[in-house]
């Protein structure tokens, strides 16, 4: 969503998005090589902001080979305006092997703080499980809503258990769960843990499970950042009421 050049008119809507962000205390901001101008758009954005200091940038090396992963990786520092990004995350386990042995290299060397892995396909997941078994990785991104639930059954448990924090990608299955919601009213007893629209409804979901680190909605409307962030307040659903919520949309 932040591909958008050198382009003021563009741009004018992301900054404001950015400093409401950083103003309501949200902190992490994913990127990647694949998305175009992003990096060097939120790099020089925050920069301008005067919040680089108060944001967790994340960003992914994407390519083969370790000569072209070193090159990729310091050109999205560059391209962020800091010389250490605070995760770094194999994307879709792009020659993974490889990118993780320079990734504890540049971890040793504080060029990096977190390393991670991603994917967005459930058909990915046995590898994904097998690469946390056998790595040594900070973080794991991945796709969770109440449409795509399989991470919950091996994924979710097995980040819990060796303490791997887990970044949720695809919060609202690319969009299709609003088309599924449309028209119809949030149940009365969801204004229990505050929740006033269907986008805080599916990320609040998301956010009660006990392995989730955080959720990455993104977005280049101030308007549906400002509704994202509801859900960042107020309590989160128990386990009973999580229960609730799946059993309530799964009807509709």
């Amino acid at each position: 969503t932040f591909d958008v050049g050198d382009d003021p008119a563009a741009r004018a809507p992301l900054r404001e998005l950015l400093s409401l962000f950083a103003g309501a205390g949200a902190r992490v901001v994913d990127s990647s090589p694949m998305y175009g101008t992003s990096e060097s758009v939120v790099g020089e954005l925050a920069d301008g902001l005067g919040i680089r200091d108060r944001l967790f940038l994340a960003t992914k090396v994407w390519t083969r080979g370790r000569e072209e992963g070193v090159r990729q990786m310091e050109r999205s520092l560059r391209r962020l305006r800091t010389g250490r990004v605070d995760l770094m995350q194999v994307h879709n386990l792009a020659d993974v092997d490889t990118h993780e042995r320079t990734l504890a290299e540049w971890k040793q060397a504080g060029r990096v703080r977190y390393i991670g892995i991603t994917h967005y396909a459930a058909s990915a997941y046995g590898e994904v499980e097998a690469r946390l078994r056998g790595g040594r990785w900070d973080f794991l991104q991945i796709n969770y809503s109440l449409d795509e639930r399989e991470s919950e059954q091996r994924l979710l448990p097995l980040a819990l258990e060796k303490g791997v924090a887990v970044i949720i990608n695809r919060p609202f299955a690319e969009g299709g769960m609003f088309r599924r919601v449309r028209g119809k009213p949030l149940p009365a007893w969801a204004a229990e843990i505050g929740i006033q629209s269907w986008a805080q409804y599916f990320l609040k979901w998301i956010l009660g499970h006990p392995a989730i680190t955080c959720a990455i909605p993104g977005t280049g409307k101030p308007e549906h950042m400002r509704d994202n962030l509801g859900a960042g307040t107020g309590e989160l659903p128990d386990p009973r009421l999580r229960r609730r919520m799946a059993e309530h949309y799964d009807t509709l």
